[in-house]
């Protein structure tokens, strides 16, 4: 079985390792491409072009050729999904899976963002799933904390999503969710609520439901 992830931080490949091994996968599973460019052209622009949704859905396509499943961790990259032409495995953006399983919590569900061009993204995916669950929704972005990730800060910007969690628990929130894979290790840091939600273990169960299911129907 092979899994092919697209990132744009190379620090995701070890983020999603450890997702992978809680899950009890084998070390072969992954396979992963990482593309800076994407992302650095995004925060260019300001936020997703179709031109970049374009270049991301010609690499999804192609990983698509040799995989099982393909998982875009990217949470500003993840509409290009919905342009990637017929493929013979399921092609999945992270943070949806993320965005059922924090809706399906109930209550108030904040979404936080490190990246100020996640947050449209991320506003569009939660809020379609809140609508459809009744659930009351924020989105945050977590000032100065990207700047960190960008810094090789790595403690630092696990501190200031941590501490965004707890403000947002404090604020009534019923669950966190941390929209980003590079936000994963801050669940690690909360203390005024339970564990946030994290985008590479959520996406990692759906590709392998996604799988079995095709697998399933290939019997």
């Amino acid at each position: 079985m092979i899994i092919a992830c697209l990132h744009t931080a190379d620090s995701n490949c070890a983020v999603f390792e450890a997702a992978a091994r809680k899950l009890g996968l084998a070390s072969d599973v992954l396979h992963h491409t990482v593309r800076p460019d994407l992302l650095e052209a995004a925060e260019r622009a300001g936020g997703l072009t179709d031109e970049i949704a374009r270049e991301t859905a010609a690499a999804l396509s192609a990983l698509a050729a040799r995989a099982d499943a393909v998982l875009l961790t990217c949470s500003t990259l993840g509409p290009s999904t919905a342009i990637v032409g017929p493929t013979p495995v399921p092609v999945l953006r992270i943070d949806a899976a993320l965005a059922e399983g924090a809706t399906a919590v109930g209550g108030k569900v904040v979404a936080l963002c490190a990246v100020e061009t996640t947050v449209a993204p991320t506003t569009a995916l939660f809020s379609e799933a809140a609508k459809r669950r009744g659930v009351a929704l924020e989105v945050r972005l977590v000032a100065g904390a990207w700047s960190s990730f960008k810094a090789g800060d790595r403690d630092g910007y696990l501190a200031a999503i941590a501490g965004a969690c707890d403000v947002a628990y404090a604020d009534g929130a019923s669950i966190v969710a941390l929209a980003q894979a590079s936000m994963a290790g801050a669940a690690d840091f909360v203390h005024r609520g339970p564990p946030p939600l994290t985008s590479p273990e959520a996406g990692l169960r759906t590709a392998l439901e996604r799988i079995a299911q095709r697998v399933s129907t290939v019997e």
